[in-house]
This record gives C-alpha cells, structure tokens and sequence, in this order.
C-alpha cells in the first residue's frame, strides 16, 4: 500500500489524481491532501478519502474544522504543505499546485526521502538543477506528471541517451494556431482562456496560449532527462495525440499516442515501474484519421523562444522568467495588458537581469528582484 499527499488536491491534477487512486483502493491511500480557498471541496474530498491531514490556505483553518471536526489535523499556508509532505507516513507526494509555490514544498519532500510525482512544472524551471541533485543525493523518484513528459520519463530510463538524437514535444498550438500577429494582439481574456483541447487553470491555460507552458517543458525535459538543449524540439500537432516523440540515431523514431486524458499520465506515474490497467478509455486510430505537425511560428509565440534564451543564460535566469511571467499573466487575467505584451514583460525582464547561481538562495532573491521589475513595466504599459 502506498501511502500518498496531494497538494493542490482541488484543482485539475489533484481531482484527476483522487480518480485514479479511487480505481485502485488497494494500491493506494489518501493520507493528507491540500487547497488553497476551497473549503468545501477540500472538506468533501477529506470525508470521502478518510483523510487524516489537510492544509488549507491562511486564515481559513477554522472554517475546516468546524466542518471537519476534532479527527482530522488542519494546518494552513506554505509552512503547513511542508508539515504534510515532511510526515512520517507518507511514501510519495503529488505535487498538483500551481506556480512558484510548489517549489518549497517539493523541496521538503526530497529532502525528507519521499517520492515525488510533479505537474507544477515551475519547480524544475526554476529550481530543476537543485531538485534533481535532491532526488539523487537521496535515492529518490522525481517523476514528471504530464501528458509529454511522463512517457518520456518512463521510455528514457530503459534507454542510453547517447542513443538519442533529439526528443520531440509536441504542442496543439492553442487557441490562436492561424491568428495573424495583428489579431494576436487584440486577444480577449476569454478567447485566450478557451483552449481547444484541455481544460486546465486559468495561470496554465494562458501559458499554454502563449506556448510558455511548452517552453516549461523544455527546460523541465533538460534536467529530467539530462538532455541538451539542442537535443529539445518543439512542433505544433492540432489534434493533441501524439504527445512525445524519441528520434534514435539510427533515424528510427518512437512515439507515445493516447487520448488526452490527464489520468493517464498520472496513472503511469503512480504504478511505476509496472504496468497496470487504467480507467483510460483506449485510443482509436481509425476514429482519429489524420495526423498533423507544423514548425512553431517565433515571431506569434515569442514566448517559447524566451524559454530557450533562459535555460541557455542558466542560473537565476529561468527564475526570472518563471517570476516575471506569473506577474505578466495575473495582469493579463487582470486585463490591465495585452495578450502580446506577456512575452514583453518577460523579455525585459530578462534584458535587465544580471545572471546569478542558481543555488536556492540566489533563486528566491531573483524571483523577488523579477516580481517587483515585472510590476513595474507592467505599470508602464497601463
């Protein structure tokens, strides 16, 4: 029986992941989960799972013990996720949260010995070089939860990378694939939130329509994996089932096909290394019919060329992009700029960026130094 905490437990990962382990009740129990604001959803999910801990965000811990009781233990903010993951008896941690707190946390949990399977891509953005030192200081699995890099993950580890020509990320290309650059700058807030295909966050779903979340997953797949960036491609497949491609060097090409379906990964990624049945329902190739792929147009999707501009600078620089894009994209969702001017915000960012370390303390000083920048040319566009 694994033992599991999931952190972001009422958000998209966190409710696909309390599907899964449902399936397989004698695989897995729910010890602790986490929310930040949704109380009675977080207290729901603690009834039903028989959950012993749960973390709430700030000030909220009170309204979940009066529906709770006495038998359940309530923490609060980023020191009571902490609290969950450092517990004795967790075995592996899924980390479902959104944005630069998830990085503490999945901090903690190495640290502590546990076993983690991620979606929060900004901890490997920002902090992958540390994680992964983490992870293998201690002997522990680092596993992605993605729809791309979770399979890439599983068919890397059976395979010598200098096998490996390249991987390839495939992108559905979001909502704006054939808008000209002129109709990209007049993006609403609701065209940009209507993604063709997942239904996820509203911070994640902007990245995605900027093509930001691909280039997360660019830098993710270099410390993951250990590929050079070079060794890294991204192309644009509408129809969103082939999620990664492996090329070899003898030009044979291996590709990882599944309806998108956010279970799937995650249930990879808990039963690893077997191979159990999942909930899943299976892909139909004839129904399918037709498979497409598109170069990435730069000049449209600024974005994803930033992300290999900070990987490449290394350091404090992928901080810098992480810290000055969740700023961009809250003023966006604010409607306070443009759509466009996400990709500006964070290039200026990084133009005035001195690269540091990227040891964890220069990390967190530089996402507070690209914050506070952010902010500020975000002001100086409204």
């Amino acid at each position: 029986m694994t033992r599991v905490a999931i952190l972001g437990s009422t958000g998209s990962i966190g409710t696909s992941t309390l599907d899964v382990v449902r399936a397989m009740p004698d695989r897995f129990e729910v010890v602790s989960i986490s929310a930040g604001s949704r109380v009675d959803e977080v207290c729901e999910q603690a009834k039903a799972f028989g959950v012993k801990r749960v973390c709430i965000g700030e000030g909220l811990g009170d309204a979940v013990r009066e529906r709770l009781g006495g038998s359940v233990e309530i923490v609060e903010g980023n020191d009571g996720l902490v609290q969950l993951v450092e517990d004795g008896e967790i075995d592996t941690v899924i980390n479902g949260l959104v944005a630069g707190v998830g990085i503490r946390p999945t901090v903690a949990a190495l640290e502590a010995g546990k076993h983690v399977a991620t979606a929060n891509k900004e901890t490997l953005v920002v902090a992958g070089e540390v994680v992964t030192g983490i992870a293998k200081a201690k002997g522990v699995r680092l596993v992605p939860l993605d729809s791309e890099l979770t399979p890439l993950w599983e068919t890397l580890q059976e395979r010598s990378l200098d096998d490996v020509k390249r991987i390839v990320l495939p992108a559905s290309g979001g909502p704006f694939f054939d808008a000209s650059l002129e109709t990209m700058e007049q993006v609403s807030k609701s065209e940009a939130l209507n993604h063709p295909t997942w239904k996820m966050g509203p911070k994640i779903t902007i990245d995605s329509a900027t093509l930001m979340n691909k280039g997360f997953e660019v830098i993710e797949s270099h410390w993951f994996f250990g590929l050079s960036i070079p060794k890294i491609s991204v192309i644009i497949h509408r129809q969103s089932i082939v999620h990664c491609m492996i090329e070899y060097i003898d030009g044979g090409v291996i590709a990882h096909l599944s309806k998108t379906d956010m279970r799937l990964p995650i249930h990879q990624a808990l039963v690893l290394p077997d191979k159990v049945p999942s909930p899943v329902e299976p892909l139909d190739l004839v129904k399918v019919g037709t498979l497409s792929f598109f170069e990435p147009d730069l000049e449209r999707f600024p974005c994803l060329q930033l992300c290999y501009e900070a990987i490449e600078a290394g350091g404090t620089a992928t901080a810098v992009l992480n810290a000055s894009n969740e700023i961009a994209v809250d003023a966006f969702l604010e409607e306070r700029i443009g759509f466009m001017d996400i990709p500006r915000v964070v290039g200026k960012a990084l133009e005035t960026h001195e690269v540091g370390p990227g040891d964890l303390g220069h990390i967190y000083e530089a996402d507070g130094w690209a914050r506070r920048e952010a902010e500020g040319i975000v002001l100086g566009m409204t």
